[in-house]
């Protein structure tokens, strides 16, 4: 068999990284990439890229524990080589912070992060409404250009790309061999995928260069995450709102909500609003499907549904779909070598 033809659909994080992923792993394949958005017009340049884990309900604590260690792993690499700067990953230390003590004082990822320990009594007078926290250096991934740099090394590998609206998966059977879906948000059309559902999330991005550490509120809605070049402040979480117009109401309580735990945003200056849609449902969907038509098979994967937490797994998800994609390549081949004899 010639080299297999894979479209991977989508140009988010997911699906960039994904067809990175495929490349590695299955190197003898012809990869392409088809989306009608690429960077800075994806759900994925409005995230604030921070690897903190969501917890999926649906999917076994260990499973999500690997695919943020592969992810932290990953970029942890790359903060420690030249290429840092370009894909705009970066090491920050700050406090997630509670106004009670939590269920689960150990997080599944304490481990994995760097240096996680309790707060001390003199670090919590920072926050004089909060009762409890937790200290920790973790990872920072400034989107927009982390995207950039994965389009840079997919092209420096031979992968295409190309700008094209994908309204029905089976419309690639005649050009591709093997169709890898990661359209986020967008399968809830593409594929009518009842369980997924948009979460609405606006934020913030500020200049004020002086705050260093990132404080997050122990409910993950109030955060202050600084990036290279600007803060992001956040957030909101709307679940089956559609809407991508900024709302004023929403900006000025987030802005207040992340004064009250750092009072010198007061100061910020130049305020851009951002909204995205998370594509979010109980677990992560990555799995293997075969479509059929009138007799002709079309091996699909999907990798979508990852909601808030992306860019905590995204790519020991895209290893796993990778790997998925292995397992259809060898499916093929052994039809195709059992259609000889």
């Amino acid at each position: 068999m010639e080299a297999p033809k894979i479209a991977v659909v989508g140009a988010g994080v997911i699906g960039l990284s994904t067809a990175l992923c495929i490349v590695e792993t299955c190197p003898s394949s012809s990869v392409t990439v088809l989306s009608d958005q690429f960077s800075p017009n994806t759900t994925s340049d409005v995230a604030a890229g921070m690897l903190i884990p969501h917890t999926y309900p649906g999917t076994p604590i260990h499973l999500q524990k690997q695919w943020f260690k592969e992810t932290f792993t990953y970029l942890f690499a790359i903060s420690n080589s030249t290429e840092a700067s370009e894909a705009g990953i970066h090491l920050v230390s700050g406090w997630q912070v509670f106004k009670s003590t939590p269920k689960e004082e150990l997080p599944f990822w304490s481990d994995v992060v760097l240096g996680f320990r309790p707060m001390s009594e003199a670090e919590l007078q920072k926050f004089p409404q909060h009762r409890f926290g937790q200290a920790f250096t973790t990872l920072k991934c400034d989107c927009p250009p982390y995207l950039l740099w994965l389009e840079k090394r997919l092209k420096a590998t031979g992968v295409q790309m190309y700008n094209r609206k994908v309204a029905d998966l089976w419309e690639l059977h005649r050009e591709y061999d093997i169709v890898v879906n990661c359209t986020g948000i967008g399968a809830h059309q593409l594929v009518g995928d009842k369980k997924l559902f948009p979460v609405r999330g606006q934020v913030l991005q500020v200049h004020a260069p002086w705050v260093k550490n990132f404080i997050r509120d122990g409910d993950g809605l109030t955060y202050i995450y600084p990036g290279i070049h600007r803060v992001t402040l956040g957030g909101t979480r709307e679940k089956e709102s559609w809407s991508l117009s900024p709302d004023p109401g929403t900006t000025k309580d987030i802005f207040d909500r992340c004064c009250s735990l750092e009072a010198s945003l007061q100061e910020a200056q130049d305020i851009k609003v951002k909204v995205g849609l998370r594509p979010s449902r109980q677990c992560v969907r990555l799995q293997r499907e075969i479509l059929s038509q009138g007799g002709v098979k079309l091996p699909v994967v999907h990798n979508y549904g990852h909601g808030a937490g992306g860019f905590s797994v995204h790519r020991g998800t895209a290893k796993e779909a990778a790997r998925l994609v292995r397992e259809c390549i060898g499916a093929l081949q052994g039809s195709s070598s059992r259609a000889k004899l």
